[in-house]
């Protein structure tokens, strides 16, 4: 009676330890996908950005001067198209390192080092973001206090073509922000993992 009972707990053990390996692996794999689409999803959105941005442009006359609205004439706007450039490169190059994590596997420090990744894109490109939309603001609405007029009135073309530049920049910036949340989970998860595995050891 006392060899079946351990026989059952032992083929129980088994089929745990068979379940939970299969889960994990679920898990990782749906994480590896999540984190290349998200990633796909901010380079394409940013070059998208960076097109709109750098083929607007539109001519004015203003009391009797003719002005051209460019984005490069903005300091801000020149910013935000820089920080667009260094996420898209950014992006496409973090696909070639969650490549190899997926296929060599993944380790608290590696883990780190995305998150850390992660985290300085996602300040950069909200960083681009907000100058951008600061700008815009004004160029559209004005600021009287300030004696600062609204050019979006003589200039409706470029824009809006500049609004839609800076929505998909945000659209980047929301994908980055949930490759944080991903990767800082990730990072927790391995960080417990190996302290499992420390505790482990240290038992005799």
């Amino acid at each position: 009676m006392v060899p079946e009972v351990a026989s059952d707990k032992a083929s129980f053990m088994v089929q745990a330890k068979s379940l939970s390996l299969a889960v994990s692996l679920n898990t990782t794999t749906s994480l590896f996908m999540a984190q290349t689409v998200l990633r796909v999803f901010a380079a394409v959105f940013t070059l998208a950005a960076i097109c709109v941005m750098a083929t607007s442009s539109q001519t004015t006359v203003l009391f009797g001067f003719t002005i051209r609205a460019h984005y490069s004439y903005s300091s801000a706007m020149r910013f935000l198209f820089v920080t667009d450039a260094i996420v898209c490169a950014s992006s496409l190059l973090s696909l070639i390192f969650v490549y190899h994590l997926s296929h060599s596997g993944s380790n608290l420090k590696t883990c780190f080092y995305l998150f850390l990744h992660d985290m300085v894109i996602t300040v950069l490109a909200i960083s681009g973001c907000v100058a951008g939309t600061a700008v815009g603001y004004i160029s559209r609405y004005g600021e009287e206090k300030m004696g600062w007029m609204a050019i979006c009135n003589r200039v409706k073309s470029f824009c809006n073509h500049m609004t839609i530049s800076m929505v998909l920049s945000y659209v980047a910036f929301l994908s980055y922000l949930a490759l944080a949340v991903m990767s800082s989970n990730k990072v927790m998860y391995e960080a417990n993992g190996e302290y499992q595995r420390n505790e482990r050891q240290a038992c005799p």
